[in-house]
């Protein structure tokens, strides 16, 4: 498979490394300063570069029928127009707050979690992220998921890094050197608590998960989650 890098940085490195390790060719490395020269001849791409660059880097590929896996958080108020063009060009599209399998099972978790938790209101929910200071966007993408499935079950209507109000969702968001990523859903009561965690120790995780997006995604037509690449949607319980 012919995989374009539409960022190049330290997470486009990994990733080029564990595609080659698994038989594909990267065709185009992306970044700041260079062309899209070659992102025809791609089989599909995987975009992780800044949230002021992710529109046009997604929207490049999939003007030209390219499948695109994209990992960049912090430009969502765009998701639907890329969902559109998407549909409109006929190709794939799959965005992911995060690609650890980790995280994803942590997503289903803290699904259930919150649903089950939201009945009794004596719980107060709040959530915290550990990232490394180079991290552009806070809070990071996979908390914000975190925080929507928690709202979606609970009294809680919205997140904040600065709550005023109960029905504010408590996000810390901490920038320390050396950390991948970090997450916490803690639910407290005046007697007990109850955490769900997922720590990582490094990126390959991530850019893991992103090939393996990228080997599902290929050939294939229309949105997808990593719920489809990981077969969560499928009922495990009897």
């Amino acid at each position: 498979m012919k995989i374009a890098l539409l960022g190049y940085g330290k997470m486009g490195k990994i990733i080029e490394v564990i595609a080659q390790s698994r038989g594909h060719e990267i065709v185009l490395r992306k970044n700041s300063s260079t062309s899209f020269s070659g992102l025809e001849t791609a089989d599909v791409a995987i975009e992780f570069s800044t949230p002021e660059t992710a529109v046009s880097n997604i929207s490049e590929a999939l003007m030209l029928g390219i499948p695109v896996v994209s990992g960049t958080t912090g430009w969502l108020a765009d998701y639907h127009k890329m969902e559109a063009l998407c549909k409109e060009k006929d190709t794939a599209f799959l965005y992911g707050s995060n690609f650890s399998l980790g995280v994803n099972l942590l997503f289903e978790i803290n699904q259930f979690a919150s649903k089950l938790i939201g009945r009794f209101p004596e719980y107060k929910i709040e959530l915290e992220e550990i990232h490394h200071t180079q991290k552009l966007d806070a809070p990071s993408g996979t908390a914000i998921s975190l925080a929507n499935q928690v709202i979606s079950n609970t009294r809680y209507d919205k997140w904040s890094l600065e709550p005023t109000q109960e029905t504010d969702l408590k996000i810390n968001a901490i920038r320390e050197d050396a950390v991948p990523g970090t997450h916490y859903v803690t639910f407290s009561s005046n007697i007990d608590q109850l955490q769900i965690s997922h720590i990582a120790f490094n990126r390959e995780g991530f850019a893991h998960g992103a090939v393996l997006a990228a080997e599902f995604l290929n050939d294939k037509k229309g949105i997808y989650t990593m719920k489809d690449v990981l077969r969560l949607n499928e009922n495990i319980f009897p």
